[in-house]
């Protein structure tokens, strides 16, 4: 008899499941064939006539104040005409409550700085939760579709298998926000008449002096050659200079349009050899492995870090007294010498129009805006003559030195729905940050191509094998750093991860490349 009660219990559970499905379906198709009302204007401002009234779901950061107080959304609300009913959530149980809201009876009109990850877009998009927005972006969104024209791999990375786009990313066109420059004591190199490193065995000198000669000159060994943020940061921006990339959002290098996983190549066996070496010699910070992000930021405010990498200034920010400056990536063993980067689409995800929404055109030229110059810039810099002015340069420079952006605008915490160029980016792009950069640009990858979205089966089936097979490279790889697990080893993990599936995966993958990226 139980049985009996939970199959019927189970069977009206998806009966709801696929009513309600079907009718966010209905409610989506019904809103798309109806299209704009007269109250709508295609092109300028206000995007609307007579005001109207949308709710947005949204993630709010530490950093974050109220969005409902923030100057940039009570400014263009005026412009727009359209009222923006916040319900903001702090990121501490963001997820739970963002689950919540998927289940609601009544949805939200769009998500936004909603950390959307890509299942749930496959999942919600094809159930009819979330409306497809390739047809509202090419009618009424003429700042993205531009970019999308410009920079074909972002419209590939973000499309669903069954060919729609549901959720939209962050735009980093800003190089220097993609990377994560190479930063050395510069007050140091002099100090011990040394030359910025160009090759492993020069970084090895360079790093060894830091250690033995006292470059602070407080008569202690208490510096540390070379630290990182952690275990990705440290693999990740070395491997480039032993020709190993971050593409499509794994370990993976594309050559020829062939897809190859690198984890068990032989030189990514030498890289761990070289870190095992700098580890064993005292080069190497002997907590990256296990130190946080707070603990890492502590070590570069202390002034006795020799070199790091970080996407901005931070080691200069975090220790006045020394000058740090940017170095060419190393060039490797192998004659490699490449800069790791971020895909043009960061933060995917950011944002979603939901079927509960009666006024999608409105909605998507709303978002648009702020993908234009002028848009992104006071997306970042709030109101001209009340947060910020323009330079002689024509660029936005903050009124106030350290503004408190809390109010202003919600880009502070990142994974904003945002368009990052070098117009509006003067605040985090520093003068020390593009020198650095400038020797970064010569060997940047000519694309990176975002992680791909698959469909929920292929989804599960990559998930159940990179959950085993990157915890297995994630500890394995810091034992072989640390000496914990000899190299003689090496053949039983290369073994390993081939029984995990590495094939498989790479199947999958390059069916992904050859279906999204490779006609580009």
């Amino acid at each position: 008899m139980k049985k009996i009660l939970s199959l019927v219990l189970f069977l009206v559970l998806v009966t709801l499941i696929i009513a309600g499905c079907s009718k966010a379906q209905e409610t989506s198709e019904r809103n798309a064939s109806e299209g704009p009302s007269d109250n709508f204007n295609k092109e300028g401002m206000p995007i609307v006539d007579e005001e109207i009234e949308l709710k947005f779901f949204a993630r709010r950061s530490p950093v974050n104040g109220p969005y409902k107080d923030m100057s940039v959304f009570k400014e263009f609300e005026k412009l727009s005409n359209i009222k923006i009913e916040w319900n903001d959530v702090p990121q501490d149980g963001f997820d739970e409550r963002k689950n919540l809201e998927y289940a609601a009876k009544k949805l939200p009109d769009a998500f936004y700085k909603a950390e959307i990850s890509h299942a749930e877009a496959v999942k919600y998009g094809s159930s009819g939760l979330f409306i497809p927005l390739e047809d509202l972006l090419e009618e009424y969104a003429p700042n993205l579709t531009a970019l999308f024209e410009q920079y074909p791999e972002i419209k590939s990375s973000i499309t669903a298998p069954d060919g729609h786009i549901y959720a939209l990313p962050a735009i980093v066109e800003l190089d220097a926000a993609r990377t994560e420059k190479f930063w050395v004591n510069k007050d140091w190199l002099d100090k011990l008449g040394l030359e910025e490193p160009t090759k492993p065995e020069e970084l090895v000198d360079v790093l060894t002096a830091f250690k033995n000669d006292d470059p602070n000159g407080n008569g202690k060994q208490d510096e540390i050659p070379l630290t990182e943020r952690n275990f990705p940061t440290l693999v990740n921006n070395m491997a480039s200079s032993w020709g190993l990339l971050q593409d499509m959002g794994n370990t993976i290098n594309i050559e020829n349009d062939k897809v190859h996983i690198w984890k068990t190549d032989d030189k990514y066996k030498d890289l761990l050899q070289f870190l095992n070496k700098l580890y064993k010699e005292g080069l190497l910070d002997r907590d990256v492995l296990s130190h946080s992000p707070s603990e890492y930021t502590a070590k570069l405010s202390t002034g006795k870090v020799g070199m790091s990498h970080t996407q901005g200034d931070d080691m200069s920010t975090q220790y006045k007294d020394y000058e740090y400056i940017g170095i060419a990536p190393i060039k490797g063993p192998f004659g490699d010498q490449l800069v790791k980067a971020s895909p043009l689409a960061r933060d995917f995800g950011t944002f979603a129009i939901t079927s509960a929404n009666e006024y999608p055109e409105a909605t998507i030229r709303w978002i648009d805006y702020f993908f234009s110059k002028e848009g992104s810039i006071f997306f970042r810099y709030g109101v001209e003559g009340e947060t910020f002015n323009y330079d002689d340069n024509g660029l936005p420079q903050y009124i106030e030195e350290d503004a408190n952006l809390e109010n202003v605008t919600p880009f502070p915490g990142g994974g904003a729905p945002q368009y990052i160029t070098e117009y509006n980016s003067s605040a985090i792009n520093s003068e020390a940050v593009q020198e650095a950069q400038k020797k970064f640009d010569p060997y940047l990858p000519e694309v990176i191509y975002g992680a791909p979205l698959f469909d929920e089966k292929t989804t599960k089936e990559v998930n159940q094998i990179r959950q085993d097979m990157d915890a297995y490279y994630n500890e394995t790889s810091s034992q072989f750093i640390n000496g914990d697990l000899s190299f003689d080893k090496w053949d039983e993990y290369v073994s390993t991860i081939e029984n995990m599936g590495l094939e498989r995966l790479e199947e999958i993958y390059q069916e992904a490349y050859d279906k999204n990226f490779k006609e580009q």
